[in-house]
């Protein structure tokens, strides 16, 4: 079952989700929106490695906005921390910024329950495109589990700003168990 605007507002309320700083405006019948954070970071390798850490460089978006451009990838973050020991989040992009030709969180957006922070979002624009901090860019929607739980402890847990790839970590990992 998914959260609806009100059920949103009060769980954010009694404690069993939480959305820090937590704004009434931005809750919609079953979704709450977003806002981009006003750091971005760019991966700077002609060729990405799935087994090691990737170099970045990190970008602030200025009062003018920042122009995003096609073919590259932008991590961005949410401006909110968001998280819940009792849902299931999905994040999406809010469907007015897709209209202008900008993917956002297409490939991962799910969370993990007990997973509490700023989220990361990927960002691929098919035209050159200026993005503002602080401007609604997508939408979370909580959903009810079953079962038993058992919460997030990974990597990305606390996330303040963008992060990168961590996915070099779980092949070490591998690597250290194949051993």
């Amino acid at each position: 079952m998914i959260l609806t605007g009100p059920e949103i507002t009060a769980a954010a309320q009694d404690g069993r989700l939480r959305i820090t700083p937590f704004a009434p405006d931005q809750v919609n019948p079953n979704s709450y929106n977003v806002r981009l954070g006003p750091t971005l970071v760019t991966y700077t390798a002609g060729v990405l490695d799935t087994h090691q850490p990737n170099p970045t460089t990190e970008l602030t978006i200025g009062p003018d906005g920042y122009v995003l451009q096609p073919g590259e990838l932008y991590l961005g973050h949410t401006v909110e921390e968001v998280g819940s020991d009792s849902f299931v989040p999905l994040l999406f992009g809010r469907s007015s910024v897709g209209r202008l030709g900008l993917f956002v969180e297409i490939t991962a957006p799910i969370g993990d329950i007990g997973f509490h922070g700023q989220w990361t979002l990927m960002l691929t624009p098919i035209r050159p495109l200026r993005v503002y901090a602080g401007m609604l860019i997508g939408q979370i929607m909580f959903f009810a589990s079953v079962g038993p739980v058992a919460l997030y402890r990974g990597k990305y847990q606390a996330a303040a700003g963008p992060q990168p790839s961590g996915y070099w970590r779980d092949v070490t990992k591998l690597r250290a168990v194949a051993s």
